[in-house]
């Protein structure tokens, strides 16, 4: 059974950080891609960023420069470094693999993230 957990959210102020954690029990881990994810409020869920087994990272436009996506093989962990939080990156946030996360499958509980003073 797949197994996603999402960790490390909490309310921050704007400009501060927080890092993400997600435990993966997938197969053959190493060589899947996985990804971030966010949903706000009224709003669809949305790509974050995303990284391959051997490290190559993609960012949403919104989040570059200010997000950092890292992987640990070994531990089957995925990391979402988040600095210079904004109000708009409020949302709950998933890991995923984007196979499944295209088919709108294997969506865990996430974790929210709420940006406000």
């Amino acid at each position: 059974q797949v197994q996603l957990v999402e960790s490390g959210g909490g309310l921050v102020q704007p400009g501060g950080s927080l890092r993400l954690s997600c435990t993966v029990s997938i197969n053959s881990f190493s060589v899947t891609t996985m990804g971030w994810y966010r949903q706000a409020p009224g709003k669809e869920r949305e790509m974050v960023a995303t990284i391959t087994g051997a490290g190559y990272t993609n960012y949403a436009g919104s989040v570059k420069g200010r997000f950092t996506i890292s992987r640990e093989n070994d531990r089957e962990m995925v990391y979402l470094q988040m600095n210079s939080l904004k109000p708009e990156d409020t949302a709950v946030y998933y890991c995923n693999r984007p196979s499944r996360a295209a088919q709108n499958l294997a969506w865990g509980q996430g974790t929210q993230v709420t940006v406000s003073s």
